[in-house]
C-alpha cells in the first residue's frame, strides 16, 4: 500500500461523513461518562490512508497503527503529516529503526531494552509506559508494581514520559475492566504523569469513568477490520 499521495487523492467523502458522524457518537459516549477533553486515537491499523485522512478531517490530532511495516507503507512516502502517528502495537527492538521517522508518540513501552533503543534512534521521543494489569501472558506490558523503576530509567534515558497505557482484559465484560483502570490512573496520578490511555470501543465508558484522558477507538469508527486484510507486521 503506497502513501506517495497528495490528501485530495486519499479523500474519500463518504468515509469522511461517516467517520465524523461515528466521532460525535462516540464523544457523546465520553460526554455521558463524565470526559472532558477526552482524546480520542482512531486506531487505523489494516484500514487504508483515507481511514486516518478521514479521522484527521473530523478532528483527531493523531491516529494509532499497530504494525511496522505498515507504517511504513502508509506514510512513509510522505514529506510530512498533519496528524501524528502513535503506535500502538508490541514493540520489537529491531523495528524502532523503521518508526522512528514517522512515530510521533511511542505508546507501548514495556521493557527496558525497548526504551532504550528508543531513546538511542529518537531522542527525547515522546513515550507511554505499558502496564499490564490483568496479567493475562503473551500480552504487552509490564506488571504495575514494576511501573515506577520504568519510568524513571526512561526518563534518565532522555525519553519524554507523557503518561501510562493499559489495555483492559480479552475476557469479561467492561466492569472486568474497571479494577485495572482504576489502578493504572492511580499510579499515574502517584507519578504526575499527565495522560491516561485506556479503555477501546468495547470499554471506553469504563476507562472514562476512572479517569481515561486518551481512548483507542477503532471499529467505533471504521466499522469492522476487512476480512480480506493481511496486515504488514
Amino acid at each position: 500500500m503506497s502513501s506517495d499521495l497528495t490528501p485530495d487523492e486519499v479523500c474519500d467523502p463518504a468515509l469522511d461523513q461517516l467517520v465524523a458522524e461515528r466521532l460525535e457518537v462516540v464523544r457523546e459516549r465520553i460526554r455521558l461518562a463524565g470526559g472532558i477533553g477526552v482524546e480520542v486515537l482512531p486506531v487505523t491499523k489494516t484500514f487504508p490512508p483515507a481511514a486516518c485522512w478521514a479521522a484527521f478531517r473530523a478532528g483527531c490530532s493523531a491516529v494509532g497503527e499497530n504494525y511496522a511495516q505498515e507504517v511504513v507503507a502508509k506514510f512513509g512516502a510522505q514529506r510530512s503529516l498533519p496528524f501524528g502517528v502513535h503506535f500502538i502495537g508490541q514493540l520489537q527492538t529491531n523495528k524502532v529503526r523503521l518508526l522512528a521517522p514517522l512515530v510521533t508518540c511511542y505508546e507501548t513501552i514495556d521493557r527496558e531494552s525497548v526504551l532504550r533503543e528508543v531513546a538511542k534512534r529518537v531522542p527525547g521521543a515522546a513515550v507511554l509506559v505499558q502496564v499490564n494489569t490483568s496479567s493475562e501472558p503473551g500480552k504487552g506490558g509490564c506488571a504495575i508494581d514494576q511501573v515506577p523503576e520504568l519510568v524513571e530509567r526512561a526518563v534518565a534515558a532522555g525519553l519524554r514520559v507523557r503518561g501510562l497505557m493499559t489495555v483492559g482484559p480479552t475476557v469479561g465484560g467492561p466492569e472486568d475492566a474497571r479494577p485495572g483502570f482504576r489502578a493504572v490512573r492511580a499510579l499515574c496520578d502517584s507519578l504526575s504523569l499527565e495522560v491516561c490511555s485506556m479503555g477501546m470501543t468495547a470499554d471506553l465508558d469504563v476507562a472514562v469513568q476512572e479517569g481515561a484522558t486518551e481512548v483507542r477507538v477503532g471499529s467505533a469508527l471504521f466499522g469492522g477490520r476487512p476480512p480480506a486484510a493481511r496486515a504488514v507486521r
